[in-house]
């Protein structure tokens, strides 16, 4: 099972960055691909965006192409969201999560496809 603790979350303005991050505690992170969710009240959780194991494939949802960019770092087991130009509509309670997977170069957008989950962190976007 892997540990996963997000941080990074607060209040921001519209137009505004944040960078979140996720630290994995598990040796075998450089074999799971990583994704990001979020959850606005009410809402169901949805996906973000991915990477995967390798770090050679990333897939977005489209509302936040050009403006998110989803990177990872193997030697300290961390995965980062950058979030720029940020929108009201961004804020939601937002997730890492992670899936062991023999494909190194294989993102996994489905819910159900990963196996462990982050407690979440908040991100607001003021208007």
């Amino acid at each position: 099972q892997v540990q996963l603790v997000e941080s990074g979350g607060g209040l921001e303005q519209a137009g505004g960055s944040l960078r979140l991050s996720c630290a994995a505690s598990t040796r075998t992170f450089g074999s799971c691909a990583m994704g990001w969710f979020r959850q606005a009240p009410g809402k169901e959780r949805d996906f973000v965006a991915g990477i995967s194991r390798s770090g050679s494939s990333t897939q977005y949802i489209d509302s936040v192409k050009g403006r998110f960019t989803i990177s990872r770092d193997n030697t300290n087991n961390t995965v980062y969201l950058q979030m720029n130009s940020l929108k009201p509509e961004d804020t939601a309670d937002y997730y890492c999560a992670a899936r062991l997977t023999a494909t190194s170069g294989t993102v996994y957008s489905g819910r159900s496809a990963y196996n462990d989950w982050g407690q979440g962190t908040q991100v607001t976007v003021s208007s």
